[in-house]
């Protein structure tokens, strides 16, 4: 795992990347960007960047925030002023993605973006902005806008995934998203575990820590399996 040093004009954000060890002998490899909760570049998404390289993909985890911004809770603030600012969100998680897709082993045409929470949303605006990615995978993300997407602004297939006891993702949430999507003329999937609330892949979210976040070990099981099935559709073998 390595650091890697990017920009948002002239804001210096630092993620982390990780190959497989194979991946310069198979060069391109196809990407994957994962965009962290709202706590940032925390052990979470550093273990599913390795997990991702262990699988062949070229993963790079996103800044969102800035280099030296370390990660944690502390970080809301920031989040909420990334999300007031829709527009200046786009191109903090762009930025991102365009740092990944010009790397020399990654194969610019075969990059996925994931994201997770706060991440989860992220992506989903990546969708809405056109961004020419293979497709867009939300893990119990935030699935609000307000630059909903328009007709033939989606480019790729959308895959998210959502807990039925989300607090911040309620059923209204979901069902705009659902309808925002069909009126856009999107591929996309909702789907929705029995029994989760917001958080369920992170394993270190313990109950009762904060109300309605929390670790479930199913969903966090088959919505990864769900990920890899949506690669297989994207990817082929890889």
């Amino acid at each position: 795992m390595e650091s890697l040093t990017y920009h948002d004009g002239g804001v210096a954000l630092e993620g982390l990347i990780e190959a497989p060890r194979a991946a310069s002998a198979k060069a391109p490899r196809p990407g994957v960007l994962v965009v962290p909760e709202v706590t940032g570049l925390a052990e979470h998404p550093k273990r599913r960047i390795a997990m991702l390289a262990e699988l062949g993909y070229v993963a790079l985890a996103a800044d969102m925030y800035g280099a030296g911004v370390a990660p944690g809770w502390d970080n809301r603030e920031r989040m909420l002023a990334l999300r007031n600012d829709r527009p200046g969100l786009r191109r903090r998680v762009r930025a991102g993605f365009d740092a990944l897709a010009a790397r020399a082993e990654v194969d610019a045409k075969k990059v996925i973006a994931i994201g997770y929470c706060f991440g989860g949303g992220c992506v989903l605006e990546l969708a809405r902005m056109r961004t020419p990615a293979a497709g867009f995978v939300s893990f119990h993300g935030l699935l609000d806008t307000t630059l909903p997407a328009g007709p033939g602004d989606i480019k790729a297939p959308i895959l998210a995934f959502t807990g039925v006891l989300d607090p911040i993702v309620p059923f209204e949430q979901v069902k705009d998203f659902e309808e925002e999507m069909q009126a856009a003329g999107a591929d996309w999937r909702v789907i929705t575990y029995g029994g989760a609330g917001h958080s369920f892949t992170n394993v270190d979210m313990k109950a009762g820590e904060r109300p309605g976040f929390e670790y479930e070990a199913k969903a966090d099981m088959r919505s990864w399996r769900g990920l890899l099935g949506f690669f297989g559709e994207i990817f082929g073998a890889t």
